[in-house]
This record gives C-alpha cells, sequence and structure tokens, in this order.
C-alpha cells in the first residue's frame, strides 16, 4: 500500500482562490491525495505569493484580486457543475462565493467567513454586526427551504473545523474513561445530550506554538506562523464565545445578541486585547488571547441540549491563543499602535529552527475535571510530512484537504458546518499528518495557584465559571 493513498479520483476542476500560507501548503496534499491532474487547477489569487511554487507543479495562475464588481466576471467561466471552488483568501465574500459555486452547481469549502474588504472594521455597523456569530448567521440564511444541493463546507481548516473533531472524539474518550456507556451518537440531538450527561462545562479550544525562528521579529514587523492578514482581521474583530447555562453573570462589557439562536455572547473589545486562562498538556496553564472563531459558536450551538424545547444545558466554548513569542511581541506593538498595522509582514517557514504547534480542545466540568485532546505537532515533522508547510498551517492544510475529500465524497448535502459532518472520516485523513495525537487529564482549573496570591475577584464555588477564566 502506498503511504499517500489518493482517497477520491475527482473528474472536475478545482478554482482555488487566495495562495498564501495555506494554498500553498495544501496544494502538493491535493495532488497528493485527491486523483486530478494538474492542468485542472487554477490558482487565482490577488499578489504573486506562491507563483514559482504553482510554476513548480504546472498550475495555471491568475494574478487578480476579487472585488465586489469583478468576482462574478473573472470566476463564472472557471466553473462549471461538478467542479470545485476552494476558498482560501481573506477579503473576499464568503457568502458572495458560497452563492456563486451553488449556482454553478459547483462544490465549495472555505476555513472562515469573510466579509467583502471593511466587514471587520466598519464603525457604522454595530459591534454585534461585525461579529463571527453575524457572519455565520448571513451563511447559513442561505439554507433555502432545506434544499440540499451542492455541498458547500464552511469554515474547515484546523479551528474552526478540525477542533469540532476533536471534540466529538474527547466526548467518547471521556465517556469511555467515566463508565457512561455513549453508545453510537449520530445526530446533533445525541452528541447535546451525551455532553449533558458527562457534565460538560465549558471547552477551550487550547492552542500554544512554540515555534521559534533564528529571524528574531524588528520594530514595525508583524511576524507569525501562519497568515499575518487573516490574525489581524480576525484579531480586530469583537471577542466572542459561546456562553454556557452554567454562567452566573455576563463579563464586563459582555453583551448578548438580540438575533439568531442566541448561543453566544461578545464582548465590547477586540480579541487580540482580551486575555483568558487555560491548559495544555506539555506548555501547562498559560494565557491565551480570547480571538474570535467559527467553532466557538458552532460547537456550543451543536451541544445546546434541550428539554421541552428549551436549552438546559449549554458548554461556554471559546479560543484561548497563545501564538508564537514573535507572534505576540508583534500583537502587543499591534495594540500598543491603536490597532494600526505595522509597516511589514513576515510568515516564518524556513527561518523556524524548533518547536511545535500544540492544538487541542480542552473539555471541563465534567468527573475527572479537564481533558484534553488534539496534536502536538513539530516543526521537525511537518517538514518531513509535506513542503511548503510549518507546524501550523500543516495543521490547517491536512483539515482543508479533508474537508475537500468529504465534500467530494458526499456532493449533494448543501450548506454544512463541521459538526454535521462525518468526524472519523475526516480525523482518518487528518492523523497521519497531525503528529503525536493524545489525550490527557489535568486536576488544573483556572483557580489554580491563584488562591493564595492576591485576594482576586474569583467565583471559588465553581471554578469553570468565565470570570474566573478571563484575565
Amino acid at each position: 500500500m502506498s503511504d499517500h493513498p489518493v482517497h477520491v479520483v475527482f473528474p472536475g476542476r478545482i478554482v482555488c482562490i487566495g495562495f498564501g500560507s495555506i494554498g500553498q501548503g495544501v496544494l502538493p496534499l491535493i495532488l497528493r491525495h485527491i486523483g486530478i491532474s494538474p492542468d485542472r487547477i487554477t490558482i487565482v489569487t490577488a499578489d504573486d505569493a506562491g507563483h514559482a511554487e504553482a510554476s513548480d507543479y504546472g498550475i495555471k495562475f491568475i494574478k487578480q484580486p476579487l472585488t465586489r464588481e469583478n468576482y462574478r466576471q473573472v470566476l463564472e467561466p472557471l466553473l462549471s457543475r461538478g467542479d470545485f471552488l476552494l476558498n482560501l483568501s481573506v477579503d473576499v465574500s464568503s457568502v458572495a462565493l458560497i452563492q456563486l459555486a451553488h449556482e454553478k452547481g459547483a462544490l465549495y469549502l472555505d476555513t472562515c467567513i469573510e466579509p467583502w474588504p471593511g466587514g471587520y472594521t466598519d464603525t457604522s455597523v454595530s459591534p454585534a454586526r461585525r461579529t463571527n456569530y453575524a457572519l455565520r448567521e448571513s451563511a447559513l440564511a442561505l439554507r433555502q427551504g432545506g434544499k440540499k444541493g451542492p455541498t458547500a463546507v464552511i469554515t474547515h481548516g484546523a479551528n474552526p473545523g478540525l477542533v469540532s473533531h476533536f471534540v466529538k472524539q474527547a466526548l467518547l474518550n471521556i465517556a469511555n474513561d467515566t463508565g457512561v456507556n455513549a453508545g453510537n451518537p449520530q445526530s446533533r440531538e445525541d452528541w447535546a445530550a451525551l455532553s449533558h450527561q458527562l457534565g460538560i462545562k465549558v471547552i477551550h479550544i487550547a492552542e500554544r506554538d512554540t515555534q521559534v525562528s533564528n529571524v528574531p521579529k524588528k520594530p514595525g514587523e508583524f511576524v507569525n506562523t501562519w497568515s499575518v492578514d487573516g490574525f489581524i482581521s480576525e484579531g480586530c474583530q469583537p471577542a466572542e464565545l459561546g456562553w454556557g447555562t452554567h454562567e452566573k453573570a455576563l463579563p464586563p462589557r459582555g453583551q448578548e445578541f438580540d438575533f439568531g439562536p442566541q448561543c453566544a455572547i461578545y464582548m465590547l473589545q477586540p480579541g487580540a486585547g482580551t486575555r483568558v486562562r487555560t491548559w495544555t498538556p506539555k506548555a501547562g496553564p498559560f494565557h491565551g488571547f480570547l480571538i474570535t472563531h467559527g467553532e466557538s459558536i458552532s460547537i456550543p450551538d451543536f451541544l445546546s441540549h434541550r428539554e421541552g424545547g428549551k436549552v438546559v444545558s449549554r458548554p461556554t466554548a471559546h479560543y484561548s491563543y497563545h501564538p508564537c513569542n514573535d507572534a505576540v511581541l508583534s500583537v502587543n506593538e499591534f495594540a500598543g499602535r491603536g490597532w494600526q498595522q505595522q509597516e511589514r509582514k513576515r510568515i516564518l517557514n524556513k527561518e523556524i529552527t524548533e518547536g511545535i504547534d500544540e492544538l487541542g480542545v480542552l473539555l471541563a466540568g465534567h468527573r475527572k475535571n479537564a481533558y484534553w485532546y488534539g496534536s502536538q505537532l513539530s516543526i521537525e515533522e511537518a517538514r518531513k510530512l509535506a513542503p511548503y508547510n510549518s507546524a501550523t498551517s500543516l495543521q490547517v492544510c491536512v483539515a482543508v484537504l479533508s474537508g475537500v475529500i468529504w465534500a467530494m465524497e458526499n456532493p449533494e448535502r448543501g450548506i454544512v458546518e463541521p459538526d454535521e459532518i462525518d468526524f472519523r472520516r475526516n480525523l482518518e485523513i487528518c492523523m497521519p499528518y497531525l503528529g503525536p495525537v493524545v489525550g490527557a487529564y489535568s486536576d488544573w482549573t483556572p483557580l489554580t495557584g491563584r488562591e493564595s496570591l492576591f485576594k482576586e475577584d474569583i467565583d471559588s464555588s465553581d471554578p469553570w465559571q468565565f470570570r474566573n477564566v478571563i484575565v
């Protein structure tokens, strides 16, 4: 058997929008695991980044920024029924591309729901409408009258995306380890009931990136291990989190939504200016940025357990992200400049000398306190596994690959979120590229080590109140 199995043969064409670090990293994986010839792949992107890499594979490369005015003119000739529109761009409306793909009968996948330029920062729009919660509602509103149509997988990278599959596996592992008969959950109701039965109060998407470079960050430079533009845009959005039924009070500056499923809240401050406490097995406890992400909303919505039509159990869920140290310095400088972007940006790859990206989900409040499940991929292993990748980008790229393959295997499912698709199939495809995938229990809580140092404003009756988590 080949080390690189072809998972699916695809007879259509693939049009990739955007070709930054993720586009460049996923291309060799697509050619490795999907039966398609390079002459049936086209890249449409705003700049020259990755042109040489695309040329090495014989891929058609179109340098053309997409705008409200021209996206249909550029893309319509490239798409037909049965093709695939792979959206890895920033500043191009996901909703517009989903609609176009549907009209053309093409499959679709993105890693986050993007607005047109200015959508995150337009102060004429209320903060509530600049959230991922609102963007998610706009995408799900395209589900018309229950009709399925061509599959469009939304928000399927590492996170959001892969982490939703980690959550399901973690729930099954906790059930097994605490003597709970999980059965074989399939539906949304099944998974929500299992989360309720286990007593899950919080889910942190807990990520610690320890990759270091031999070229330090310089003043006036934003350095990151993945898209600088993507990180800045989501970091400037309001902090958002799924809001659990166990929570007693909103945080300072916390706001409720007056539309949609009301499974989340937002804060009147940017995510890159909000820090929260969390834990991973290798890093131990740390402070992460509460960056808004789609999974912070879709996971608690999916796991809302209802009785008599009323939500009686829902976990609080949010991203807690400690990027590489150079990126932390970059964020601090960015914030100090009044959220004005630095003059230069640099994505780390070849200059990384060591480190891992420890990405997983921390489920807490159950009988064994807290359980983290996820990937501990090192830069050394990432380089052995796939070209053009760091540990961070490979976790995203392989999840893009698995979502694309799942869509090709299930082409008439309409608009779906990661939580609604087959977690086992996606994990099967991803696992060979994730390094050590581990589960670990911990007695850590957000109160650990804080009780005696200062008389802090804590709720000792329930360590998993968000007031104990926020810094």
